[in-house]
């Protein structure tokens, strides 16, 4: 595999460097599921802060490879992570540059590839790795007020508004909650094609539409009907349910729709 031939080279050319003090593989590396399509999540754990250097954490990158270029991971949340593409073989790489108290909160148990006088094995047995939770009041506290946004967009006709907020409430709610379902960590859209129950993946298939209005808002009709199913099935009852408002908005959107019907 590629991947691996890039990380035993890396761990070769950064070792020694003073600063580093191990080198570890997450992701798919973990579960040994790498194939020619994986990229590589590295953790580069160095006794001096280097996130937040945008010049030095490309420099590192450039000492592991042909780097081609990179940019920082602010759009998902982790400055700290450097995106990268490197070449020959062409390959996208994520490092994430921690120090050795940074490393101690983590979502996983990363592969070690290298380390120095034991560091990282040490903080791995006396830390734990915790992926966050999906915080079900969080999501059912700002859903219903999601749902008549997205009502707004349908009726005023911004049709790509509406079907990006569909996708965003798809990402970022009905699969994780799905994910959960399916005995999975709530990954988003993560290998949902092959992680899922054939029914759950045959549901999730429905809340895709296409430009015409009709498909616009069956979609987000099955995204209502998923989201119930869920609610039920996984919330405990300490989840307050926002029923008063989830009835407000459905009848808005009853109201839209025949509006919209006759256009």
């Amino acid at each position: 595999m590629i991947q691996k031939q890039f990380a035993k080279s890396a761990v070769e050319k950064i070792k020694t460097d003073p600063l580093v003090l191990g080198l570890a593989a997450g992701g798919s590396y973990i579960t040994n599921e790498l194939d020619e399509f994986s990229d590589l999540d590295l953790v580069l754990v160095t006794n001096e802060k280097i996130s937040g250097q945008k010049e030095k954490m490309r420099e590192y990158a450039s000492k592991m490879g042909q780097f081609i270029d990179g940019f920082t991971g602010e759009h998902v949340g982790e400055p700290r992570v450097l995106i990268c593409l490197f070449d020959n073989p062409l390959l996208h790489v994520d490092i994430k540059f921690v120090t050795a108290d940074e490393f101690k909160e983590r979502v996983e148990n990363p592969v070690i590839l290298w380390e120095r006088e034991n560091i990282l094995s040490e903080i791995i047995k006396t830390t734990e790795a915790r992926f966050p939770e999906l915080n079900f009041q969080w999501i059912e506290d700002r859903f219903w007020i999601w749902v008549h946004y997205i009502t707004l967009k349908i009726g005023r006709g911004e049709y790509f508004e509406a079907l990006d907020s569909i996708s965003y409430l798809r990402m970022n709610v009905i699969s994780p909650l799905l994910q959960i379902k399916n005995n999975q960590l709530p990954k988003g859209l993560r290998k949902i094609e092959f992680n899922f129950e054939t029914e759950d993946f045959e549901k999730l298939k429905k809340t895709v539409p296409k430009y015409e209005i009709s498909s616009i808002l069956l979609s987000l009709e099955k995204e209502i009907e998923l989201y119930n199913e869920l609610r039920e099935k996984l919330y405990s009852n300490d989840i307050v349910l926002k029923n008063n408002l989830q009835q407000k908005v459905m009848e808005y959107l009853a109201k839209i729709k025949k509006r919209v019907s006759k256009l």
